[in-house]
Protein backbone atom coordinates (compact mmCIF):
# COMPACT_ATOMS: atom_id res chain seq x y z
CA UNK A 1 0.00 0.00 0.00
CA UNK A 2 1.63 3.25 -1.08
CA UNK A 3 0.54 5.81 1.44
CA UNK A 4 0.86 9.47 0.67
CA UNK A 5 -0.64 12.63 2.06
CA UNK A 6 -3.54 14.30 0.36
CA UNK A 7 -6.58 16.22 1.42
CA UNK A 8 -9.91 16.79 -0.26
CA UNK A 9 -10.62 19.84 1.79
CA UNK A 10 -10.36 23.27 0.13
CA UNK A 11 -7.92 25.58 1.85
CA UNK A 12 -9.75 28.85 1.35
CA UNK A 13 -13.18 30.27 0.65
CA UNK A 14 -14.68 33.36 -0.89
CA UNK A 15 -15.04 36.21 1.51
CA UNK A 16 -18.61 37.44 1.78
CA UNK A 17 -18.73 41.20 1.87
CA UNK A 18 -22.14 42.48 2.90
CA UNK A 19 -23.31 46.00 2.04
CA UNK A 20 -24.70 47.87 5.03
CA UNK A 21 -28.33 48.91 4.39
CA UNK A 22 -29.85 52.18 5.66
CA UNK A 23 -33.34 50.84 6.24
CA UNK A 24 -34.24 48.81 9.33
CA UNK A 25 -36.66 46.48 7.48
CA UNK A 26 -33.95 45.58 5.03
CA UNK A 27 -31.72 44.73 7.96
CA UNK A 28 -34.52 42.64 9.57
CA UNK A 29 -35.13 40.83 6.31
CA UNK A 30 -31.41 40.10 6.01
CA UNK A 31 -31.24 38.85 9.62
CA UNK A 32 -34.29 36.65 9.01
CA UNK A 33 -32.59 35.01 6.03
CA UNK A 34 -29.46 34.43 8.14
CA UNK A 35 -31.51 32.77 10.90
CA UNK A 36 -33.34 30.51 8.41
CA UNK A 37 -30.04 29.47 6.80
CA UNK A 38 -28.53 28.78 10.24
CA UNK A 39 -31.50 26.61 11.24
CA UNK A 40 -31.39 24.65 7.96
CA UNK A 41 -27.63 24.13 8.29
CA UNK A 42 -28.06 22.95 11.88
CA UNK A 43 -30.70 20.42 10.82
CA UNK A 44 -28.58 19.15 7.92
CA UNK A 45 -25.53 18.87 10.17
CA UNK A 46 -27.50 16.94 12.81
CA UNK A 47 -28.94 14.51 10.23
CA UNK A 48 -25.54 13.94 8.63
CA UNK A 49 -23.85 13.49 12.00
CA UNK A 50 -26.44 10.95 13.06
CA UNK A 51 -26.18 9.13 9.73
CA UNK A 52 -22.43 8.97 10.13
CA UNK A 53 -22.71 7.63 13.67
CA UNK A 54 -25.15 4.88 12.85
CA UNK A 55 -25.40 2.06 10.38
CA UNK A 56 -27.83 1.81 7.51
CA UNK A 57 -29.76 -0.80 9.46
CA UNK A 58 -31.38 -0.83 12.88
CA UNK A 59 -29.90 -3.05 15.61
CA UNK A 60 -31.13 -6.63 15.29
CA UNK A 61 -32.43 -6.24 11.75
CA UNK A 62 -30.91 -7.76 8.62
CA UNK A 63 -29.72 -5.97 5.50
CA UNK A 64 -31.47 -7.93 2.75
CA UNK A 65 -28.97 -6.95 0.06
CA UNK A 66 -25.99 -8.42 1.92
CA UNK A 67 -28.01 -11.39 3.20
CA UNK A 68 -29.06 -12.35 -0.35
CA UNK A 69 -25.50 -11.88 -1.62
CA UNK A 70 -24.08 -14.04 1.19
CA UNK A 71 -26.44 -16.94 0.38
CA UNK A 72 -25.29 -16.76 -3.23
CA UNK A 73 -21.57 -16.42 -2.39
CA UNK A 74 -21.65 -19.55 -0.22
CA UNK A 75 -22.63 -21.69 -3.23
CA UNK A 76 -19.30 -21.33 -4.98
CA UNK A 77 -17.58 -23.61 -2.46
CA UNK A 78 -19.96 -26.42 -3.50
CA UNK A 79 -19.17 -25.75 -7.15
CA UNK A 80 -15.43 -26.09 -6.43
CA UNK A 81 -15.55 -29.33 -4.43
CA UNK A 82 -13.51 -32.30 -5.60
CA UNK A 83 -14.08 -35.88 -4.51
CA UNK A 84 -17.14 -38.03 -3.87
CA UNK A 85 -19.80 -35.39 -3.33
CA UNK A 86 -22.19 -35.69 -0.39
CA UNK A 87 -25.60 -33.97 -0.51
CA UNK A 88 -24.60 -32.42 -3.82
CA UNK A 89 -26.68 -29.30 -4.42
CA UNK A 90 -25.14 -28.37 -7.79
CA UNK A 91 -27.00 -30.12 -10.63
CA UNK A 92 -24.11 -29.87 -13.08
CA UNK A 93 -21.44 -31.14 -10.68
CA UNK A 94 -20.62 -34.76 -9.86
CA UNK A 95 -17.85 -36.88 -8.38
CA UNK A 96 -14.34 -36.07 -9.60
CA UNK A 97 -10.68 -36.45 -8.67
CA UNK A 98 -11.47 -39.69 -6.85
CA UNK A 99 -7.98 -41.12 -7.37
CA UNK A 100 -6.11 -37.94 -6.44
CA UNK A 101 -3.19 -38.83 -4.17
CA UNK A 102 -3.16 -42.50 -5.16
CA UNK A 103 0.43 -42.42 -6.47
CA UNK A 104 1.52 -41.69 -2.86
CA UNK A 105 -1.10 -44.06 -1.40
CA UNK A 106 -2.99 -41.07 0.01
CA UNK A 107 -6.61 -39.99 -0.29
CA UNK A 108 -6.39 -36.45 -1.65
CA UNK A 109 -9.76 -36.65 -3.38
CA UNK A 110 -11.38 -33.87 -1.33
CA UNK A 111 -10.36 -30.22 -1.21
CA UNK A 112 -11.33 -27.41 -3.55
CA UNK A 113 -10.39 -26.73 -7.14
CA UNK A 114 -8.50 -23.47 -7.21
CA UNK A 115 -10.28 -21.39 -9.84
CA UNK A 116 -11.65 -22.07 -13.31
CA UNK A 117 -9.31 -25.04 -13.70
CA UNK A 118 -8.92 -28.43 -11.97
CA UNK A 119 -5.78 -27.66 -9.99
CA UNK A 120 -5.51 -28.04 -6.24
CA UNK A 121 -2.90 -25.56 -5.06
CA UNK A 122 -2.24 -26.08 -1.35
CA UNK A 123 -1.02 -22.55 -0.63
CA UNK A 124 -4.13 -20.58 -1.64
CA UNK A 125 -6.40 -23.45 -0.54
CA UNK A 126 -5.02 -23.24 3.00
CA UNK A 127 -5.50 -19.46 2.94
CA UNK A 128 -9.12 -20.10 1.92
CA UNK A 129 -9.55 -22.35 4.96
CA UNK A 130 -7.94 -19.83 7.32
CA UNK A 131 -10.17 -17.01 6.05
CA UNK A 132 -13.33 -19.11 6.12
CA UNK A 133 -12.49 -20.11 9.71
CA UNK A 134 -11.90 -16.48 10.73
CA UNK A 135 -15.21 -15.46 9.16
CA UNK A 136 -17.08 -18.21 11.04
CA UNK A 137 -15.37 -17.38 14.34
CA UNK A 138 -16.20 -13.68 14.11
CA UNK A 139 -19.57 -13.75 12.34
CA UNK A 140 -20.92 -17.28 12.73
CA UNK A 141 -24.00 -15.92 14.53
CA UNK A 142 -24.78 -13.76 11.50
CA UNK A 143 -24.36 -16.78 9.22
CA UNK A 144 -26.57 -18.88 11.48
CA UNK A 145 -29.41 -16.35 11.33
CA UNK A 146 -29.48 -17.00 7.56
CA UNK A 147 -28.98 -20.79 7.79
CA UNK A 148 -25.50 -20.43 6.32
CA UNK A 149 -23.37 -21.52 9.31
CA UNK A 150 -23.61 -25.27 8.71
CA UNK A 151 -22.88 -24.95 4.96
CA UNK A 152 -19.84 -22.80 5.84
CA UNK A 153 -18.59 -25.40 8.34
CA UNK A 154 -19.21 -28.20 5.81
CA UNK A 155 -17.15 -26.41 3.16
CA UNK A 156 -14.41 -25.72 5.71
CA UNK A 157 -14.27 -29.36 6.81
CA UNK A 158 -14.17 -30.51 3.17
CA UNK A 159 -11.02 -28.42 2.83
CA UNK A 160 -9.38 -29.34 6.16
CA UNK A 161 -10.05 -33.06 5.54
CA UNK A 162 -7.87 -32.65 2.45
CA UNK A 163 -5.20 -30.74 4.38
CA UNK A 164 -5.06 -33.41 7.11
CA UNK A 165 -4.55 -36.15 4.50
CA UNK A 166 -1.95 -34.01 2.72
CA UNK A 167 0.16 -34.06 5.89
CA UNK A 168 0.97 -37.79 6.31
CA UNK A 169 4.01 -37.29 8.57
CA UNK A 170 5.49 -34.47 10.61
CA UNK A 171 7.85 -33.03 7.99
CA UNK A 172 5.98 -33.96 4.80
CA UNK A 173 3.19 -31.90 3.23
CA UNK A 174 1.69 -32.44 -0.21
CA UNK A 175 1.10 -28.97 -1.60
CA UNK A 176 -0.25 -29.55 -5.11
CA UNK A 177 -2.40 -32.03 -6.99
CA UNK A 178 -2.14 -31.85 -10.77
CA UNK A 179 0.39 -30.29 -13.12
CA UNK A 180 -0.75 -26.83 -14.26
CA UNK A 181 1.00 -27.12 -17.64
CA UNK A 182 -0.89 -30.34 -18.41
CA UNK A 183 -4.12 -29.17 -16.80
CA UNK A 184 -4.27 -25.89 -18.71
CA UNK A 185 -3.83 -27.68 -22.04
CA UNK A 186 -7.29 -29.20 -21.48
CA UNK A 187 -10.75 -27.66 -21.38
CA UNK A 188 -12.99 -30.29 -19.84
CA UNK A 189 -15.30 -30.99 -16.93
CA UNK A 190 -13.64 -32.25 -13.72
CA UNK A 191 -15.95 -35.27 -13.85
CA UNK A 192 -14.47 -36.44 -17.17
CA UNK A 193 -10.79 -35.55 -16.79
CA UNK A 194 -8.55 -38.56 -17.35
CA UNK A 195 -5.03 -37.13 -17.24
CA UNK A 196 -2.38 -38.13 -14.71
CA UNK A 197 -2.66 -36.14 -11.48
CA UNK A 198 0.94 -35.57 -10.43
CA UNK A 199 1.74 -34.66 -6.82
CA UNK A 200 4.12 -32.04 -5.44
CA UNK A 201 5.35 -32.09 -1.86
CA UNK A 202 7.61 -30.25 0.55
CA UNK A 203 9.77 -32.00 3.16
CA UNK A 204 12.92 -31.40 5.22
CA UNK A 205 15.09 -31.62 2.07
CA UNK A 206 12.80 -29.38 0.02
CA UNK A 207 11.27 -26.99 2.54
CA UNK A 208 8.42 -24.61 1.83
CA UNK A 209 7.97 -22.52 4.95
CA UNK A 210 5.14 -20.34 3.66
CA UNK A 211 2.90 -23.27 2.63
CA UNK A 212 3.59 -25.25 5.81
CA UNK A 213 2.93 -22.16 7.96
CA UNK A 214 -0.25 -21.16 6.09
CA UNK A 215 -1.52 -24.74 6.47
CA UNK A 216 -0.69 -24.55 10.19
CA UNK A 217 -2.69 -21.30 10.42
CA UNK A 218 -5.65 -22.96 8.65
CA UNK A 219 -5.56 -25.97 10.99
CA UNK A 220 -5.28 -23.81 14.11
CA UNK A 221 -8.11 -21.49 13.09
CA UNK A 222 -10.33 -24.42 12.07
CA UNK A 223 -9.61 -26.17 15.38
CA UNK A 224 -11.38 -23.26 17.09
CA UNK A 225 -14.37 -23.53 14.74
CA UNK A 226 -14.92 -27.21 15.62
CA UNK A 227 -13.90 -26.98 19.31
CA UNK A 228 -17.49 -27.17 20.61
CA UNK A 229 -19.23 -29.18 17.90
CA UNK A 230 -16.53 -31.81 17.25
CA UNK A 231 -13.82 -31.75 19.94
CA UNK A 232 -12.06 -34.85 18.60
CA UNK A 233 -11.72 -33.37 15.10
CA UNK A 234 -10.64 -30.07 16.66
CA UNK A 235 -7.79 -31.72 18.58
CA UNK A 236 -6.68 -33.57 15.42
CA UNK A 237 -6.48 -30.25 13.59
CA UNK A 238 -4.54 -28.66 16.43
CA UNK A 239 -2.03 -31.52 16.51
CA UNK A 240 -1.38 -31.04 12.76
CA UNK A 241 -1.15 -27.26 13.22
CA UNK A 242 1.56 -27.54 15.87
CA UNK A 243 3.56 -30.06 13.83
CA UNK A 244 3.32 -27.97 10.68
CA UNK A 245 4.38 -24.81 12.49
CA UNK A 246 7.47 -26.57 13.86
CA UNK A 247 8.20 -27.98 10.40
CA UNK A 248 7.86 -24.50 8.86
CA UNK A 249 10.00 -22.79 11.49
CA UNK A 250 12.73 -25.43 11.83
CA UNK A 251 13.16 -25.95 8.07
CA UNK A 252 13.12 -22.42 6.72
CA UNK A 253 13.11 -21.94 2.99
CA UNK A 254 10.79 -20.50 0.38
CA UNK A 255 8.76 -23.00 -1.62
CA UNK A 256 9.02 -20.73 -4.67
CA UNK A 257 12.79 -20.95 -4.54
CA UNK A 258 12.95 -24.68 -3.82
CA UNK A 259 10.23 -25.63 -6.33
CA UNK A 260 10.64 -23.07 -9.15
CA UNK A 261 7.75 -24.54 -11.18
CA UNK A 262 5.26 -22.90 -8.79
CA UNK A 263 6.45 -19.41 -9.67
CA UNK A 264 4.12 -19.04 -12.68
CA UNK A 265 1.02 -19.51 -10.54
CA UNK A 266 1.45 -18.80 -6.82
CA UNK A 267 4.88 -17.30 -6.44
CA UNK A 268 5.59 -16.33 -2.85
CA UNK A 269 7.35 -13.08 -1.99
CA UNK A 270 8.58 -14.38 1.38
CA UNK A 271 7.66 -16.58 4.33
CA UNK A 272 8.09 -14.28 7.35
CA UNK A 273 4.47 -13.12 7.18
CA UNK A 274 3.16 -16.70 7.20
CA UNK A 275 5.26 -17.58 10.27
CA UNK A 276 3.81 -14.61 12.20
CA UNK A 277 0.28 -15.37 10.95
CA UNK A 278 0.52 -19.05 11.94
CA UNK A 279 1.95 -18.24 15.38
CA UNK A 280 -0.86 -15.70 15.92
CA UNK A 281 -3.51 -18.30 15.13
CA UNK A 282 -1.80 -20.92 17.27
CA UNK A 283 -1.79 -18.51 20.20
CA UNK A 284 -5.53 -17.93 19.77
CA UNK A 285 -6.10 -21.69 19.56
CA UNK A 286 -3.89 -22.69 22.50
CA UNK A 287 -3.19 -19.56 24.62
CA UNK A 288 0.31 -21.02 24.85
CA UNK A 289 2.62 -18.08 25.52
CA UNK A 290 5.34 -19.65 23.34
CA UNK A 291 3.46 -18.49 20.23
CA UNK A 292 2.95 -14.99 21.62
CA UNK A 293 6.68 -14.81 22.37
CA UNK A 294 7.35 -15.84 18.76
CA UNK A 295 5.39 -12.91 17.30
CA UNK A 296 6.95 -10.52 19.82
CA UNK A 297 10.51 -11.65 19.13
CA UNK A 298 10.19 -11.93 15.35
CA UNK A 299 8.12 -8.81 14.72
CA UNK A 300 11.08 -6.55 13.96
CA UNK A 301 12.50 -9.02 11.44
CA UNK A 302 9.29 -10.06 9.67
CA UNK A 303 6.57 -7.57 10.68
CA UNK A 304 7.42 -4.67 8.34
CA UNK A 305 6.13 -2.30 11.03
CA UNK A 306 5.07 1.16 9.98
CA UNK A 307 4.62 0.14 6.34
CA UNK A 308 1.00 -0.86 5.73
CA UNK A 309 0.48 -3.28 2.85
CA UNK A 310 -2.36 -5.20 1.18
CA UNK A 311 -3.88 -8.41 2.57
CA UNK A 312 -3.84 -11.28 0.05
CA UNK A 313 -3.03 -14.96 -0.43
CA UNK A 314 0.63 -13.92 -0.62
CA UNK A 315 0.79 -11.28 2.12
CA UNK A 316 -0.66 -12.15 5.53
CA UNK A 317 0.82 -9.17 7.39
CA UNK A 318 -2.28 -6.91 7.39
CA UNK A 319 -4.38 -9.83 8.65
CA UNK A 320 -1.77 -10.53 11.33
CA UNK A 321 -1.78 -6.89 12.47
CA UNK A 322 -5.55 -6.96 12.88
CA UNK A 323 -5.67 -10.42 14.49
CA UNK A 324 -3.03 -9.44 17.06
CA UNK A 325 -4.57 -6.04 17.72
CA UNK A 326 -7.65 -8.05 18.72
CA UNK A 327 -5.62 -9.11 21.77
CA UNK A 328 -4.70 -5.55 22.71
CA UNK A 329 -8.38 -4.53 22.45
CA UNK A 330 -9.82 -7.43 24.46
CA UNK A 331 -7.17 -8.91 26.73
CA UNK A 332 -6.42 -6.26 29.31
CA UNK A 333 -3.29 -8.08 30.51
CA UNK A 334 -1.82 -7.83 27.01
CA UNK A 335 -3.01 -4.33 26.09
CA UNK A 336 0.28 -2.71 27.10
CA UNK A 337 2.45 -5.52 25.74
CA UNK A 338 5.53 -4.03 24.13
CA UNK A 339 5.88 -6.92 21.70
CA UNK A 340 2.37 -6.30 20.31
CA UNK A 341 2.71 -2.53 19.96
CA UNK A 342 4.18 -2.60 16.45
CA UNK A 343 1.32 -4.79 15.24
CA UNK A 344 -1.35 -2.53 16.77
CA UNK A 345 0.21 0.66 15.38
CA UNK A 346 0.58 -0.81 11.90
CA UNK A 347 -3.02 -2.10 12.02
CA UNK A 348 -4.02 1.52 12.66
CA UNK A 349 -1.87 2.62 9.71
CA UNK A 350 -3.65 0.08 7.49
CA UNK A 351 -7.02 1.49 8.58
CA UNK A 352 -5.87 5.07 8.05
CA UNK A 353 -4.68 4.09 4.57
CA UNK A 354 -8.08 2.80 3.46
CA UNK A 355 -10.45 5.43 4.93
CA UNK A 356 -10.93 7.76 1.94
CA UNK A 357 -10.90 11.03 3.93
CA UNK A 358 -7.83 10.16 5.98
CA UNK A 359 -4.77 12.41 5.55
CA UNK A 360 -2.78 9.23 4.83
CA UNK A 361 -5.36 7.70 2.47
CA UNK A 362 -3.89 5.54 -0.27
CA UNK A 363 -4.16 6.78 -3.83
CA UNK A 364 -4.63 3.20 -5.11
CA UNK A 365 -8.30 3.65 -6.07
CA UNK A 366 -10.48 3.98 -9.12
CA UNK A 367 -12.40 7.21 -9.71
CA UNK A 368 -15.47 5.39 -8.36
CA UNK A 369 -13.72 4.74 -5.04
CA UNK A 370 -12.78 1.06 -5.42
CA UNK A 371 -9.43 0.11 -3.90
CA UNK A 372 -7.44 -1.03 -6.94
CA UNK A 373 -3.96 -2.53 -6.72
CA UNK A 374 -3.48 -5.14 -9.45
CA UNK A 375 -4.83 -5.99 -12.91
CA UNK A 376 -5.11 -9.71 -12.15
CA UNK A 377 -7.88 -10.47 -9.68
CA UNK A 378 -8.41 -6.80 -8.92
CA UNK A 379 -11.26 -7.41 -6.47
CA UNK A 380 -9.14 -9.38 -4.00
CA UNK A 381 -7.64 -6.24 -2.44
CA UNK A 382 -10.80 -4.13 -1.98
CA UNK A 383 -12.69 -7.11 -0.53
CA UNK A 384 -9.86 -8.07 1.83
CA UNK A 385 -9.41 -4.42 2.89
CA UNK A 386 -13.14 -4.08 3.54
CA UNK A 387 -13.20 -7.30 5.58
CA UNK A 388 -10.35 -6.07 7.79
CA UNK A 389 -12.08 -2.70 8.14
CA UNK A 390 -15.31 -4.20 9.50
CA UNK A 391 -13.35 -6.43 11.88
CA UNK A 392 -11.40 -3.46 13.22
CA UNK A 393 -14.56 -1.38 13.47
CA UNK A 394 -16.22 -4.14 15.51
CA UNK A 395 -13.18 -4.49 17.78
CA UNK A 396 -13.35 -0.74 18.47
CA UNK A 397 -17.09 -0.83 19.19
CA UNK A 398 -16.90 -3.87 21.47
CA UNK A 399 -14.03 -2.50 23.52
CA UNK A 400 -15.54 0.99 23.75
CA UNK A 401 -12.85 2.72 21.67
CA UNK A 402 -14.64 5.47 19.78
CA UNK A 403 -11.79 7.16 17.92
CA UNK A 404 -9.06 6.19 15.48
CA UNK A 405 -6.43 8.90 14.98
CA UNK A 406 -4.98 9.34 11.50
CA UNK A 407 -2.52 12.19 11.62
CA UNK A 408 -4.39 15.17 13.02
CA UNK A 409 -7.80 13.78 12.04
CA UNK A 410 -9.84 11.27 14.00
CA UNK A 411 -12.39 8.77 12.70
CA UNK A 412 -15.10 6.63 14.25
CA UNK A 413 -15.85 2.91 13.82
CA UNK A 414 -18.72 3.95 11.53
CA UNK A 415 -16.19 5.47 9.10
CA UNK A 416 -14.50 2.09 8.69
CA UNK A 417 -17.85 0.39 8.21
CA UNK A 418 -18.91 3.01 5.68
CA UNK A 419 -15.74 2.29 3.68
CA UNK A 420 -16.41 -1.47 3.86
CA UNK A 421 -19.97 -0.98 2.60
CA UNK A 422 -18.71 1.18 -0.27
CA UNK A 423 -16.46 -1.65 -1.49
CA UNK A 424 -19.20 -4.27 -1.06
CA UNK A 425 -21.73 -2.08 -2.87
CA UNK A 426 -19.32 -1.46 -5.75
CA UNK A 427 -18.78 -5.22 -6.06
CA UNK A 428 -22.56 -5.82 -6.07
CA UNK A 429 -23.32 -3.36 -8.88
CA UNK A 430 -22.87 0.22 -7.69
CA UNK A 431 -20.21 0.88 -10.33
CA UNK A 432 -19.90 2.52 -13.78
CA UNK A 433 -20.63 -0.81 -15.54
CA UNK A 434 -23.77 -1.27 -13.36
CA UNK A 435 -22.61 -4.86 -13.13
CA UNK A 436 -22.51 -7.19 -10.14
CA UNK A 437 -19.17 -8.98 -10.07
CA UNK A 438 -20.71 -11.65 -7.84
CA UNK A 439 -22.19 -14.16 -10.28
CA UNK A 440 -25.90 -14.75 -9.69
CA UNK A 441 -26.49 -11.55 -7.75
CA UNK A 442 -28.54 -8.72 -9.26
CA UNK A 443 -29.90 -8.25 -12.77
CA UNK A 444 -26.56 -8.02 -14.57
CA UNK A 445 -23.52 -10.17 -13.85
CA UNK A 446 -20.84 -11.94 -15.95
CA UNK A 447 -22.29 -14.66 -18.19
CA UNK A 448 -19.03 -15.84 -19.76
CA UNK A 449 -17.12 -16.70 -16.58
CA UNK A 450 -13.73 -18.35 -17.24
CA UNK A 451 -14.63 -21.68 -15.64
CA UNK A 452 -14.44 -25.05 -17.33
CA UNK A 453 -17.29 -26.77 -15.49
CA UNK A 454 -19.67 -23.82 -15.90
CA UNK A 455 -18.93 -23.46 -19.61
CA UNK A 456 -19.65 -27.08 -20.64
CA UNK A 457 -23.14 -28.64 -20.52
CA UNK A 458 -23.48 -31.11 -17.65
CA UNK A 459 -24.36 -34.00 -19.99
CA UNK A 460 -21.44 -33.42 -22.39
CA UNK A 461 -18.81 -36.17 -22.27
CA UNK A 462 -15.89 -34.25 -23.75
CA UNK A 463 -12.22 -35.14 -23.64
CA UNK A 464 -9.23 -32.94 -22.99
CA UNK A 465 -9.06 -31.16 -26.35
CA UNK A 466 -12.54 -31.25 -27.85
CA UNK A 467 -13.84 -29.19 -24.94
CA UNK A 468 -12.12 -26.10 -26.31
CA UNK A 469 -15.13 -25.50 -28.53
CA UNK A 470 -16.93 -24.49 -25.32
CA UNK A 471 -14.16 -22.06 -24.39
CA UNK A 472 -14.49 -20.46 -27.82
CA UNK A 473 -18.28 -20.58 -27.96
CA UNK A 474 -20.07 -17.25 -28.27
CA UNK A 475 -22.98 -18.50 -26.17
CA UNK A 476 -23.17 -17.66 -22.44
CA UNK A 477 -22.17 -20.41 -20.01
CA UNK A 478 -24.85 -23.13 -19.87
CA UNK A 479 -24.29 -23.43 -16.10
CA UNK A 480 -24.35 -20.42 -13.78
CA UNK A 481 -21.39 -20.48 -11.36
CA UNK A 482 -23.43 -19.03 -8.50
CA UNK A 483 -21.32 -17.19 -5.95
CA UNK A 484 -18.23 -16.85 -8.14
CA UNK A 485 -16.48 -13.54 -7.53
CA UNK A 486 -14.68 -12.78 -10.79
CA UNK A 487 -11.39 -10.90 -11.04
CA UNK A 488 -13.04 -7.54 -11.58
CA UNK A 489 -12.58 -4.21 -13.36
CA UNK A 490 -9.53 -2.47 -14.75
CA UNK A 491 -8.32 0.78 -13.21
CA UNK A 492 -10.47 2.73 -15.70
CA UNK A 493 -13.45 0.71 -14.37
CA UNK A 494 -14.11 -1.18 -17.60
CA UNK A 495 -14.82 -4.91 -17.69
CA UNK A 496 -14.93 -7.32 -20.63
CA UNK A 497 -17.27 -10.26 -20.09
CA UNK A 498 -15.43 -12.80 -22.26
CA UNK A 499 -14.63 -16.40 -21.40
CA UNK A 500 -11.00 -16.15 -22.53
CA UNK A 501 -10.47 -13.02 -20.40
CA UNK A 502 -9.04 -14.90 -17.42
CA UNK A 503 -7.44 -11.72 -16.05
CA UNK A 504 -10.85 -10.19 -15.31
CA UNK A 505 -13.34 -13.02 -15.56
CA UNK A 506 -11.87 -15.96 -13.61
CA UNK A 507 -13.13 -16.64 -10.08
CA UNK A 508 -11.12 -18.19 -7.23
CA UNK A 509 -11.95 -19.96 -4.01
CA UNK A 510 -9.90 -17.59 -1.84
CA UNK A 511 -11.88 -14.66 -3.24
CA UNK A 512 -14.99 -16.50 -2.08
CA UNK A 513 -13.66 -16.90 1.46
CA UNK A 514 -12.94 -13.16 1.62
CA UNK A 515 -16.33 -12.17 0.22
CA UNK A 516 -18.18 -14.53 2.59
CA UNK A 517 -16.34 -12.87 5.49
CA UNK A 518 -17.15 -9.37 4.28
CA UNK A 519 -20.83 -10.04 3.57
CA UNK A 520 -21.25 -11.90 6.88
CA UNK A 521 -19.89 -8.87 8.71
CA UNK A 522 -22.31 -6.50 6.97
CA UNK A 523 -25.50 -8.58 7.23
CA UNK A 524 -26.47 -6.91 10.49
CA UNK A 525 -25.09 -4.43 13.00
CA UNK A 526 -22.44 -6.20 14.94
CA UNK A 527 -19.96 -6.29 17.73
CA UNK A 528 -17.22 -8.84 18.32
CA UNK A 529 -17.00 -11.81 20.62
CA UNK A 530 -14.12 -11.11 22.97
CA UNK A 531 -12.82 -14.68 22.88
CA UNK A 532 -13.00 -17.40 20.25
CA UNK A 533 -12.94 -20.07 22.95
Amino acid sequence: MHVHRHSDRSKGGEKMVAKSGSRCCCCCWFLGIIVVIAVVLAIVFTIRHRANRSDDIAPGSTDKKYADALKIAMQFFDIQKSGKLENNKISWRGDSGLKDGSEASLDLSKGLYDAGDHMKFGFPMAFTATLLSWSILEYGDHMESLDQLEPAKDSLKWTTDFLINAHPSQNVLYIQVGDPETDHKCWDRPETMSRKRTLTKIDADTPGTEVAAETAAAMAAASLVFKQSDPKYSSTLLKHAKQLFDFADNNRGSYSVNIPEVQSYYNSTGYGDELLWAASWLYHATEDKTYLDFVSKNGDEFGNFGSPTWFSWDNKLPGTYVLLSRLTFFKKALSGSKGLQGYKETAEAVMCGIIPDSPTATSSRTDGGLIWVAEWNALQHPVSSAFLATLYSDYMLTSGVDKLSCGDTSFEPSDLRKFARSQADYMLGKNPEKMSYLVGYGDKYPEFVHHRGASIPGDANVGCKDGFKWLNSEEPNPNVAYGALVGGPFLNETFIDARNNSMQNEPSTYNSALVVGLLSSLVTRSSSVESFI
